[in-house]
């Protein structure tokens, strides 16, 4: 069986990301490179937004920019400007197109359906497949977003909704999300934070049904996508192996308190690259300790006290949007986190250290 310098274990968006860090920074040119994905074919299957707070190379596969946020509770709208940090959505379609088009110009690269196929005794491994325990105890957030589009105009696609608390919240933290690509068309979601134990949550595609025609008032519409998926908030079994790393979610880039993985992902990758004469002794790549310390008190509030939440959440984008958005995309300094905690409930966040 053929040997590789290089293992990706899972083509997906951290398996693929990586290899295209690689080739176009030309660490191909005299390694190969096994990417391991059972898939049968590529097509668009996720939508990935965040805050650029950090260069990457898929602006070409953004869908589209906003410069203007909306968080909102019952009764209450905040409107929030985030121009310095657009926030962007990546279409998955052209993501893997741009990717694939690109690797499958190197001899070196070779994609295989599993890893049986090859010998991997002597490669170095990158592994984007997390190794994850049922565990009732664990939080997920988990989703279900449509792609819908109006007869008429309809949407505002100059400003989008981050969270809208305005639903039912079944003992559990949920929220809906709406992006509007354009006057016609926008992805609406259904997002839960909470234990997956109760699969009354999931009736996902009613409840998408509900607030698109009862809440948002749109009545003539088609749905041209759809997308479901989960979140673990919480860090998968790293099992410490030599001549391996893992990366993606497997590799602790979602954090925690938000699931924002994209960049995260990226910024690993680029590290990778950086390194990759050396990688066995390259150091670990993590989020930052105070993040992960953070996420995890805010992840004992969620599950102790998920009907406070929403007012938790409305009360952090009263800061400062730069502040909040680099808060919350791991960029912020220590001023900066001390604006965040100090709107929080300090009675609440204290006792959740002694949980």
């Amino acid at each position: 069986m053929r040997e590789f310098d290089y293992i990706i274990v899972g083509g997906g968006c951290a398996g693929l990301s990586l290899a295209y860090e690689l080739e176009v920074n030309e660490k191909l040119k005299n390694k190969t490179l096994a990417i391991i994905e059972p898939r049968a074919e590529y097509k668009k299957d996720k939508t990935w937004s965040f805050w650029k707070v950090a260069a990457h190379n898929f602006d070409d596969c953004v869908k589209k920019n906003w410069e203007n946020f909306s968080v909102n509770i019952p009764k209450k709208t905040n409107y929030l400007e985030c121009n310095i940090y657009p926030y962007q959505s990546i279409d998955s379609g052209l993501f893997y197109e741009k990717i694939n088009s690109k690797l499958k110009d190197n001899n070196n690269i070779s994609f295989f359906k599993d890893i049986s196929e090859i010998n991997s005794k002597n490669s170095f491994v990158f592994n984007s497949v997390p190794s994850i325990k049922k565990d009732h105890r664990n939080l997920w957030q988990h989703f279900c977003g449509v792609e819908v589009e109006s007869k008429n105009d309809f949407f505002d696609d100059e400003i989008f909704n981050l969270m809208d608390f305005d639903c039912d919240q079944r003992e559990s933290v949920h929220f809906f999300y709406t992006l509007p690509y354009s006057k016609t068309t926008a992805l609406i979601e259904t997002t839960w934070l909470s234990k997956m134990n109760d699969d009354s949550q999931k009736d996902y595609d009613t409840q998408i049904k509900d607030y698109i025609e009862n809440h948002l008032n749109l009545k003539d519409y088609k749905i041209i996508y759809k997308e479901k998926g989960a979140i673990p908030l919480f860090y998968p079994m790293i099992e410490k192996a030599k001549n391996k790393i893992n990366i993606g979610t497997a590799g602790g880039m979602t954090r925690l308190s938000t699931g924002y993985t994209f960049l995260n992902i990226q910024e690993h990758s680029r590290y990778i690259r950086e390194n990759i004469e050396n990688i066995t002794h390259a150091k670990k790549y993590k989020i930052g300790n105070k993040y992960r310390f953070l996420d995890e008190i805010f992840l004992r509030v969620l599950e102790k006290h998920p009907e406070k939440m929403p007012e938790i959440f409305f009360k952090m984008f009263k800061a400062s949007p730069k502040t909040v958005i680099k808060f919350l995309s791991n960029k912020s300094n220590f001023f900066e986190d001390l604006s965040i905690i100090f709107r929080m409930p300090k009675l609440t966040f204290i006792k959740a250290l002694f949980y």
